[in-house]
């Protein structure tokens, strides 16, 4: 063999190799910023990639601060999914300066979603007891909405990433058809207690309420950030007493002082709900594993005697 035919034979064989085992296009970086968006996006995205995550280890979104590393991950990112600034203020600047470098998606802003207005802090005499304008940001709490929010997913990869547009697809029917069973196995469930009325830590859970027509009367907190003034504190431990309201729930993210102070000589029971999965572990079951915890303790604490 000639010293030419060494090479010449090198190629023609990478050439066939190249033929029946193709060369794929690298997969986009996909970041998203809270564990229950973060759950449905791996879920579409599983055999396929797994996406980054921001606020992790207990943290709120409420409160979070970026770190370098989340900074990274955004700079080499092809796909962002995020809720919104009423949720997340701490992206608004770091994705401004994105633009143009990554496709942003909003999730608050997609069409098909139930929206819900924020209420006021404190108690609330009535359902629709609302602040008017901003919308209420805690929108996968309701499992028709996460369904809405699955599809846009998929919408979103398969036009960053057509080479894995089948998988996504069917990546997202299996979701889909796993929210709807979840839907049906939570009204099962909260029927029993769904009139009992109860207070949350802040006002994060009018979806669910919403979706199985819960009886939520009031928040411990106008915001996360914002404990409430010693006239709303009154006012709230009033109408447990008038409700015979069985629970107040506070959540894992914060000190369980204000809401133990609030229960206190009520006959209130504590108890945790999580809106956000801060405590569970991230990955494409932490949605379902989310809802259900939080369907556990709605119905053990309003269920009790």
């Amino acid at each position: 063999m000639t010293r030419s035919a060494v090479p010449a034979a090198a190629f023609l064989a990478g050439f066939c190799l190249a033929l029946v085992f193709p060369v794929r296009a690298e997969t986009p970086r996909v970041v998203v910023s809270i564990p229950p968006v973060h759950s449905l996006v791996a879920a579409v995205m599983e055999g396929v990639a797994a996406p980054d995550l921001l606020v992790k280890g207990g943290a709120s979104p409420h409160t979070y601060s970026l770190k370098p590393s989340d900074a990274k991950s955004l700079a080499d990112a092809r796909l962002v999914f995020w809720v919104g600034e009423s949720l997340e203020a701490f992206l608004v600047k770091p994705l401004a300066a994105l633009a143009g470098k990554a496709t942003i998606v909003e999730l608050i802003e997609i069409p098909g979603l139930r929206r819900l207005p924020y209420r006021r802090g404190g108690s609330w005499e009535r359902r629709d007891d609302h602040d008017d304008g901003v919308t209420d940001a805690h929108i996968w709490l309701s499992p028709a909405n996460a369904r809405v929010l699955a599809a846009a997913v998929v919408a979103a990869l398969v036009e960053t990433d057509p080479a894995n547009a089948t998988r996504y697809r069917e990546n997202g029917q299996r979701l889909n058809d796993r929210l709807a069973a979840l839907e049906a196995e939570m009204r099962t469930a909260l029927a029993p207690v769904k009139d009992r009325p109860f207070v949350v830590f802040h006002d994060a859970y009018q979806y669910l309420e919403d979706a199985f027509g819960l009886n939520a009367i009031g928040a411990v907190a106008v915001a996360p950030e914002k404990p409430p003034g010693p006239k709303s504190l009154a006012a709230l431990r009033q109408r447990i007493k008038a409700t015979r309201a069985r629970c107040v729930f506070r959540e894992p993210q914060f000190p369980a002082k204000l809401a133990e102070t609030v229960a206190e000589g009520t006959g209130a029971r504590i108890a945790v709900l999580d809106p956000e999965g801060t405590i569970g572990m991230p990955g494409t079951n932490l949605y379902f594993e989310l809802m259900r915890a939080n369907v556990r303790a709605l119905a053990e604490c309003l269920g009790g005697g």
